[in-house]
């Protein structure tokens, strides 16, 4: 994957060409939040990523410059992949759509108290998140 057409510059559109999709924020959601970081890991996930979607939505996201990848110095075949500066710039939305989630959805897997530091407090949470992420980078 080369480039992504943009079909407008709207920033709804722009957004969503980008990570609009059913798997681009959960494999964004498995590197902020469960320490994923190979295909292998994500392949994991209980929502059951199909291999080939995955190949398409890593490069798709490594082309927009949301991902970065690296190969792995124990395993030459694999390779590691970490979020970019781009990336964490996408933790306040994060946060928003966790927050709006757990209010429509009773049965959350979202710890509780997470949910009750985002509401109470949400701009530290944010604060946190992006500090912990920029320093892994």
């Amino acid at each position: 994957m080369n480039e992504i057409k943009h079909r407008t510059h709207c920033p709804i559109s722009y957004a969503l060409d980008i990570f609009g999709d059913k798997w681009s924020l959960l494999i964004i959601r498995d590197l902020m939040f469960q320490n994923k970081k190979t295909y292998g890991e994500f392949l994991k996930s209980e929502e059951r990523i199909s291999t080939n979607i995955l190949a398409d939505r890593l490069a798709m996201l490594e082309c927009a410059g949301l991902l970065s990848s690296k190969q792995d110095t124990e395993n030459k075949s694999r390779k590691i992949y970490s979020l970019t500066a781009k990336a964490i710039d996408l933790v306040p939305v994060i946060i928003e759509i966790i927050n709006w989630s757990a209010t429509y959805d009773f049965e959350t897997a979202a710890p509780k108290e997470f949910i009750a530091r985002i509401r109470t407090d949400k701009q530290t949470v944010i604060n946190e998140l992006t500090a912990y992420l920029k320093s892994t980078l």
